[in-house]
């Protein structure tokens, strides 16, 4: 039998894992000096709570999760007699999959008729949801770990996302997104626009002043890029900024009618400890990313 996985950093919640037949590895922050595992130390993300932390001045730290943390997961599934298909955020992004390799290592020498599979999204919350969620389509399909692979070496780079920060003081401490020298000159009312690349990092690739013209600019790139859009879904995430979700989804509903298949997303705790409040993105399905 296959076992799914995926994580935490990927959006997915316990009732939406349960739903396409994931098991989910927490990624964890730690505030104040206290590490908190996504799902696992609570049962529900309260995004408020944790983005006005952030707006009053708290700032949580990221750590990758150790090897042993690994093996904790896997584990059980292999002794099980199943094997494994990880969908992960990018590997681009975390050491953490150094220390997964190494503990897969281990436990593939002590089962050795056992598989792990995995697949990089390439991306991270959103750029990665629509890849968890497409693949969980196709598991409940019944479709072979061969085809689920197939399906991923053609599709993970089709699924763009594009999204703004909107304070560029969290990403200017995490140095995760390449390219923002440009901007951090000029910070006040500057909201950088951001992809996630074809080797999964983040890249600044330009810049606009004042949240709606951040948006029109991401609707540019929605126009100028989607491809066979309708047969997808089209996910905003927005970081304690549901007036900004409601808004995006309003021109996307404009452009493309109401046929699209629109869902909204809070930006989870790990991914939001760098790009902070107020963030907004939307992924879709594109020519190229």
């Amino acid at each position: 039998m296959l076992v799914l996985f995926t994580d935490t950093d990927t959006d997915l919640t316990p009732k939406l894992a349960e739903e396409y037949g994931y098991h989910l590895i927490s990624m964890p922050y730690s505030v104040n000096g206290r590490e908190i595992k996504p799902y696992e130390d609570y049962k529900k993300f309260d995004a408020h709570e944790f983005y006005q932390m952030m707006r009053d001045g708290i700032l949580p730290n990221t750590s990758a999760i150790n090897g042993y943390d690994y093996e904790k997961y896997f584990e059980p599934v292999f002794a099980a007699g199943n094997d494994i298909l990880y969908v992960h955020f990018s590997r681009a992004m975390s050491a953490t999959f150094d220390y997964m390799d190494e503990a897969v290592k281990g436990l593939l020498a002590k089962y050795p008729e056992r598989k792990f599979y995995t697949v990089d999204t390439k991306g991270i919350t959103i750029g990665s949801l629509n890849i968890v969620k497409e693949i969980g389509d196709l598991y409940k399909a019944g479709k072979s770990v061969e085809e689920i692979l197939a399906w991923a070496k053609e599709e993970v780079d089709r699924f763009a996302v594009y999204f703004f920060a909107d304070n560029l003081t969290f990403f200017r401490r995490s140095g995760r997104v390449s390219g923002l020298a440009g901007v951090m000159g000029n910070m006040i009312g500057v909201r950088p626009i951001i992809y996630m690349d074809e080797n999964g990092k983040m890249v600044s690739i330009g810049k606009e002043r004042g949240r709606y013209n951040a948006m029109d600019k991401l609707m540019e790139y929605v126009n100028e890029l989607a491809d066979d859009i309708y047969s997808h879904r089209v996910i905003i995430a927005h970081a304690d900024a549901p007036e900004l979700a409601d808004r995006m989804k309003k021109m996307l509903i404009e452009k493309y009618g109401d046929k699209l298949r629109i869902e909204i997303n809070q930006v989870n705790p790990t991914a939001g400890s760098h790009c902070g409040p107020d963030t907004l993105g939307v992924s879709f399905h594109a020519k190229h990313r």
